[in-house]
């Protein structure tokens, strides 16, 4: 039998120079990780923010666009602005009324214009931490409306505001069913 005398293992050069090239591809890992970490609160609150302006927009969209204020009582039959007690076109909240009011709530979607800022707090405690902001202009939409008191067009627009930056989301609301009523 003949038994070579050459050693099979590493060397020491060889061993350090492994467990330098593996300590720093693991550095560069963990600080990528560290990275990742730090800034991975971003998307929550963007998401957030988004969900908030999302729920007030639709809430916006979802309020009837009528020539009367739902509690006229002309509301239901009325062709025009004229036949209303409680005309719907000024961009204003009536007087009395609230968001959220049980009894005299917000029920028409030029309420909701400049109202700022909308309460949007989450978790409880009652503070604002997205405060929501809300605009609605008359526009003129493919012959549909105009800028004037009568259009049957808005655009309604929904700002929130998430630490340093703001999301904003537009949606257009027409006046396709004047007398319905919720």
């Amino acid at each position: 039998m003949c038994i070579s005398r050459r050693q099979h293992g590493m060397t020491l050069i060889e061993l350090i120079v492994f467990i330098v090239i593996v300590s720093t591809a693991l550095a560069g890992v963990v600080t990528v990780f560290l990275v990742t970490t730090k800034s991975s609160a971003d998307p929550m609150i963007r998401k957030q923010a988004l969900a908030i302006a999302e729920a007030v927009l639709e809430e916006v969209m979802l309020q009837p666009f009528t020539w009367c204020d739902p509690d006229d009582p002309a509301a239901p039959t009325a062709t025009g602005y004229g036949a209303c007690a409680t005309p719907e076109n000024n961009l204003t909240a009536e007087v009395g009324e609230t968001r959220g009011s049980a009894t005299t709530p917000w029920d028409n979607v030029n309420d909701y214009n400049s109202a700022t800022p909308i309460s949007t707090s989450i978790g409880g405690g009652g503070s604002t931490l997205y405060p929501a902001t809300v605009t609605v202009q008359r526009v003129a939409l493919n012959g549909v409306g105009d800028a004037t008191a009568t259009s049957a067009a808005l655009l309604v627009t929904v700002s929130v505001v998430a630490g340093n930056e703001s999301i904003q989301l537009q949606g257009y609301r027409t006046r396709h069913s004047p007398n319905f009523l919720p």
